[in-house]
């Protein structure tokens, strides 16, 4: 598969997890979520700054996390992003990204309720994925959703979300992906080796980036922010979702190449990889 093409637009993006698209006027803005990011409670709050950054770090422009639970002021690694409450936080149309560490509390719930009955564009992640399959009531919202929705599950999500066993999704990585993408009405992103790309009507992408060091803790994390960042870009859904993991994949190559990896490679290091990627690919 030939490299994705560079961004559109020249790196605009919004804010999350919340992101939009840089166009004239004022800046973008983008939402990380659990929230905008939209996520953070009980000491996860690293999750939601993970893919924050990494939507920074891939041209999403102005980006918020928006923390269900009460959050530092500033993140003092990256000061750019932008935190808020998720509780009163109103990104309007701007991508969201929405689970990384967003815990199950009846907050989070409402929180997701709310993301699944707007318009904005959605990455749908970790334990956003984990309340959907335990709701049919939030599957059929997900399912008759007009807006864009990309969904990124790893092998025991994509399970508890087709009601069958991890094991049953690894028989058959494709046909879990395709059944799943048309279940929810979402580009799905099944996450692993070979990670594979869905959509509703059936067709199937398989990554070729990629090496062990994404097993990392927070890799996931990092990938959502990407995807959120590129459909905050101007991307469509498919394109995103197929960029963002080849970007991903490529950047982990690019470490390993540096001699930072696979053994220790961090999911934080990845952002600044994958802009490096992207950087090339632009040029």
């Amino acid at each position: 598969m030939p490299p994705p093409p560079p961004p559109r637009g020249g790196g605009g993006g919004g804010g999350g997890c919340f992101y939009s698209p840089r166009g004239g006027g004022p800046p973008p803005a983008a939402r990380w979520g659990p929230g905008a990011g939209r996520g953070g409670p009980n000491g996860r709050g690293g999750a939601p700054l993970r893919g924050a950054r990494a939507a920074l770090f891939t041209g999403a422009g102005r980006v918020f996390v928006a923390a269900i639970e009460p959050a530092g002021a500033v993140d003092f690694v990256q000061p750019e992003i932008m935190m808020r409450d998720a509780q009163d936080f109103d990104g309007g149309d701007a991508t969201l990204v929405i689970g990384p560490g967003m815990g199950d509390s009846v907050s989070a719930m409402r929180v997701l309720f709310k993301a699944l009955e707007g318009k904005a564009a959605l990455v749908i992640d970790a334990d956003a994925l984990n309340l959907i399959a335990d709701s049919p009531d939030l599957q059929g919202r997900l399912a008759q959703r007009e807006a864009t929705a990309i969904v990124t599950p790893h092998p025991l999500e994509a399970a508890r979300l087709l009601g069958v066993t991890s094991a049953v999704v690894q028989g058959d990585r494709l046909a879990a992906a395709r059944e799943l993408a048309s279940r929810l009405n979402a580009v799905v992103v099944l996450k692993g080796s070979g990670t594979v790309i869905a959509n509703a009507g059936g067709a199937v992408v398989i990554n070729p980036t990629g090496n062990a060091g994404l097993a990392t803790a927070g890799s996931g994390d990092v990938l959502a922010g990407m995807c959120g960042s590129l459909l905050a870009q101007g991307w469509q859904a498919w394109e995103a979702a197929i960029g963002a993991v080849w970007v991903h994949g490529a950047a982990a190559e690019r470490l390993v190449a540096q001699g930072s990896g696979p053994i220790g490679l961090t999911a934080g290091e990845l952002p600044v990889a994958a802009r490096a990627v992207l950087n090339a690919l632009a040029r």
